[in-house]
């Protein structure tokens, strides 16, 4: 497979999940190691490598197919250089995913496949019931009031901040916001 140029990093409960477009597959290859550190809460790279070591010859024992579907790629390292490191694809990742007991491994699951049930499946069903609203043209298009009122319309009962202007920065927010702009153009 030839280095890939298409990058993404999604986020799960703030935490990054580092993923490869392969082009001549089409499809995205996760990070094994990022997903492990999420579904263990862990920070420590070393542990969460260290688990990964163990899960991995724990289902190679089982005949696991999580095991057998794993590639390795490049991706940046902590270090700053790019090595070497175990990626899944999507099926992968959900048998990944499936291996680890406990709810957070459940709402995990949930959000990589974007399921209705998790928030952002919640906020895009209030989009299009926005959209198809007589509320819609009561906004203010445009402005700062508008984007609130169309945050607290899609968002309300989700978070407690929802339509307030909020003083620090949270990057999962982007990826929501940017079809925000969708909605308000002309």
């Amino acid at each position: 497979m030839k280095e890939q140029q298409k990058i993404a990093i999604p986020f799960f409960d703030d935490r990054q999940v580092r993923a490869l477009w392969d082009e001549q597959n089409s499809k995205w290859w996760f990070s094994v190691l990022d997903i492990i550190a999420v579904l263990t809460n862990q920070d420590d790279y070393s542990k969460t490598r260290n688990y990964w070591k163990y899960l991995k010859a724990k289902l190679k024992k089982e005949n696991s197919q999580v095991v057998s579907v794993t590639t390795q790629l490049k991706l940046l390292a902590p270090d700053g250089k790019k090595r070497l490191t175990d990626m899944l694809d999507y099926a992968g990742i959900i048998a990944l995913g499936k291996t680890f007991p406990g709810t957070k491994a459940n709402r995990f699951i949930e959000w990589f496949t974007y399921s209705d049930e998790t928030l952002d499946g919640k906020s895009k069903t209030k989009a299009y019931a926005l959209f198809e609203s007589s509320f819609i043209a009561n906004i203010e298009v445009g402005t700062i009031n508008g984007l609130q009122q169309i945050h607290a319309y899609l968002f309300g009962g989700l978070y407690d901040f929802a339509g307030q202007i909020r003083q620090k920065n949270i990057s999962k927010t982007v990826f929501n916001l940017l079809w925000l702009d969708f909605l308000l153009i002309p």
